[in-house]
């Protein structure tokens, strides 16, 4: 096995950020670089720490407002090895050196200078199968993009060359997904010419047709009993999130359902005014609130399924709700990779543009 690492160039600078870069600025940097790790490095060029995706979810997750360095929340003595390491030493490390699997390991040199990173995703061509089935809900109108839809389904716009939904249909089957469920509905006959069975994205597909909407939810009421995790996907989605990080973290929850949520920021042109009756208490100038929005992106066991009224309109909100209400544990997953919903047309020319400038 050939040792393959990231040692020179845009794409290694990409992931060195100075230790006291602030965490907000960290996520965009950790989103462009796309390879789920950054590298803080002090002005001498030595390693200082490591900060990867499910850090700043960790973090998001405890309530850490995201204001202070990468530092705070770093790895501060990450693993490392020689630049001359073997590939079948390098692998062993990242499986051995602590009570987990360590996805990334940078080289240093003799004095902790960077040198290079090697990725586990370089290392092992098939990370297996994942033991999820996935739907990829695709019957949408996507009435707020016509007339780019008047004769096309969303999922099959173009994006990068290639219709929107073939993005994530390759994601998946990167993921170690074989089986993919389409629900249809507006232009079935589109979806099903592209993909087919599958077998040309080395995937098994199936169709859901449904005669009329039944909502974000309502749809997989159709499918066929699964004694696997249903990962849902919506059709209008692009994104890097790691589905194998996603499972990792609703099993250790020991959750029903998860959601794929994301962080949304506000910012409010004018200065907010605080009262009490006809008495100004306090004004707040152009403050900036700070959400979890619902990415559409989730994680359901079977029981979950089993909730879902047949034949009736039911909203993935509608489902969350029913959850709860059952008592099901329901959590969040803080998804801080690229993430891009394609509603509305300014949506869909900033998907072309990362298209081309490569963030897909």
């Amino acid at each position: 096995m050939t040792l393959r690492h990231i040692d020179q160039g845009e794409r290694l600078t990409r992931v060195i950020v100075a230790p006291d870069l602030p965490l907000t600025e960290a996520i965009q940097r950790l989103d462009r670089a796309g390879l789920g790790v950054l590298l803080l490095v002090d002005d001498a060029g030595r390693l200082a720490g490591l900060l990867t995706d499910g850090d700043l979810r960790r973090a998001l997750l405890s309530g850490n407002p995201l204001t202070g360095p990468c530092r705070e929340i770093a790895t501060a003595e990450p693993v490392s090895a020689a630049p001359d390491i073997e590939a079948a030493d390098a692998l062993e490390l990242m499986d051995t050196a602590r009570d987990f699997e360590i996805n990334h390991l940078p080289l240093v040199d003799a004095v902790g200078r960077v040198t290079g990173l090697v990725l586990r995703s370089d290392m092992v061509a098939d990370p297996g199968e994942l033991g999820v089935a996935a739907v990829v809900m695709a019957g949408g109108l996507g009435t707020r993009l016509r007339p780019l839809t008047d004769d096309t389904p969303k999922p099959m716009l173009p994006v990068g060359g290639r219709p929107l939904m073939e993005h994530i249909i390759g994601q998946l089957r990167e993921s170690g997904i074989r089986r993919v469920n389409i629900t249809t509905h507006y232009r079935h006959d589109k979806i099903a010419e592209h993909f087919g069975d599958g077998d040309g994205f080395g995937v098994e597909i199936e169709y859901v047709s449904e005669e009329r909407p039944l909502g974000t939810a309502g749809a997989l009421s159709l499918l066929a009993a699964c004694a696997e995790p249903l990962l849902v996907v919506n059709g209008d989605i692009l994104t890097r999130v790691d589905f194998r990080a996603m499972l990792g973290f609703h099993r250790r929850q020991e959750a029903a359902f998860t959601v794929g949520v994301r962080r949304f920021a506000v910012d409010v042109p004018y200065g907010i005014v605080e009262t009490e009756g006809p008495e100004v208490r306090e004004i707040t100038e152009k403050p900036r609130f700070e959400f979890l929005v619902n990415a559409g992106i989730y994680l359901l066991e079977p029981e979950i399924v089993r909730l879902i009224p047949a034949d009736t309109r039911f909203e993935m909100n509608d489902l969350i709700g029913l959850a709860i209400a059952e008592g099901r544990r329901v959590v969040n997953f803080p998804i801080v990779e690229y993430w891009l919903d394609i509603g509305r047309p300014g949506d869909y020319a900033q998907a072309q543009a990362d298209a081309e400038n490569g963030r897909l």
